[in-house]
């Protein structure tokens, strides 16, 4: 994959440099501020070899606040199925709403705690998983979710609470058969309760992208 990467310190940029290179994947542009991220991608996009994924910190200059967020939004608001990964020392419930609440039916969208990028395993994977149009949120992030918010209401007042957990697992990237492992469930029936999740929330078999959709819905209306 060719990847902008953009990161206010050094010593992060240059440890997700290394694990992206040694994993075969190319830094086509890097920045130390959300006005050089933007600059880079919206040059790259011009000339016709948009990145692949774009990599970004939340807080970044100018003004160390959520900048590289905001950063995001905007190359996602004009760059619709430009992928990119937040990552995030906090685990902070707005941000990741704000981050979804643009993307749509497109996903291609994920949001990381940094502490999870020394897990290369898991980065890689993540990295794959957004980068091929899904969304990956840190599990952390949904704990947090879950843990902050307990209305029932909506269309998810109309899931059986094991199809929540199984929508919430959905929502941190887990294929079905780590969902199973996970809740010590056979494959089979968590191909049930993902069937249910989808005709539950509205997802006729012939709707394309209904993982995708099943998650915003879920961060929508947590």
């Amino acid at each position: 994959m060719r990847i902008v990467l953009a990161d206010d310190s050094v010593l992060m940029r240059a440890g997700i440099r290394e694990i992206l290179t040694t994993s075969g994947h190319e830094v086509v542009a890097e920045g130390e501020d959300a006005t050089q991220l933007v600059a880079s991608v919206d040059a790259l996009v011009r000339d016709g070899v948009a990145p692949d994924l774009v990599i970004t910190d939340v807080r970044m200059p100018p003004g160390n606040t959520d900048d590289g967020l905001r950063a995001a939004i905007d190359l996602r608001s004009r760059h619709r199925e430009l992928p990119v990964l937040v990552l995030s020392a906090y685990v902070t419930g707005p941000y990741v709403r704000e981050l979804l609440s643009g993307a749509g039916a497109d996903g291609a969208v994920g949001y990381l705690l940094k502490e999870k990028v020394g897990r290369v395993a898991d980065f890689v994977r993540v990295l794959e998983t957004v980068a091929g149009g899904g969304v990956v949120i840190d599990p952390e992030v949904v704990r947090h979710i879950t843990a902050a918010d307990t209305a029932e209401q909506g269309p998810l007042a109309r899931l059986t609470p094991r199809e929540r957990e199984v929508l919430a697992l959905m929502a941190e990237g887990r294929s079905n058969g780590e969902i199973a492992a996970e809740l010590f469930l056979s494959g089979a029936a968590i191909s049930k309760h993902v069937a249910n999740v989808f005709v539950k929330l509205g997802m006729p078999p012939d709707e394309g992208n209904r993982r995708v959709k099943a998650i915003l819905t879920w961060f929508e209306h947590r």
